[in-house]
């Protein structure tokens, strides 16, 4: 088995003025099945995870603002949807905002291919997605950090 490769990552739990959480559909090109994410991805070399949090937010959404301070942070082992295994080190960061819509102009053109739907989704909603979600606590966490 190979090695997995350490990744830094910014994940955002953008909640709208409802209480819903926006989510991006990721639809693997290799054949895996489709699965519902939070915006957010790898840190850069040389940035912050707060910068990586900012610079994310607004590739994904078109969306400008502070992210905040940390809330969490875990780590977790998947295979990437480059098809890459890693061991990614996670710092969430939870962004409340007013917007309805979202700008994905800013999206990579892999992103434009595997994340071509999103929607805003209330926690109890969840599960009704059909689909795997990540991360797979993500109800608990929702209501931690939240309240």
């Amino acid at each position: 088995m190979a090695q997995r490769i350490p990744r830094p990552a910014a994940r955002i739990l953008l909640v709208d003025q409802h209480e819903r959480l926006l989510m991006f559909r990721f639809t693997p090109e290799d054949g895996r099945p489709p699965f519902w994410c939070t915006p957010g991805g790898a840190v850069d070399p040389g940035e912050s995870y707060e910068q990586a949090a900012r610079r994310e937010l607004y590739e994904e959404t078109g969306i400008i603002t502070d992210p905040g301070p940390e809330i969490l942070q875990r780590t977790a082992d998947f295979l990437t949807i480059e098809g890459v295994e890693v061991t990614a080190d996670e710092r969430y960061f939870l962004v409340r905002t007013e917007a309805r819509e979202i700008d994905a102009g800013g999206h990579t053109e892999l992103e434009q291919r595997v994340m071509q739907h999103w929607r805003w989704v209330a926690p109890h909603e969840l599960p009704a997605l059909g689909e795997q979600y990540f991360p797979e606590d993500l109800i608990d966490i929702l209501a931690e950090v939240t309240a």
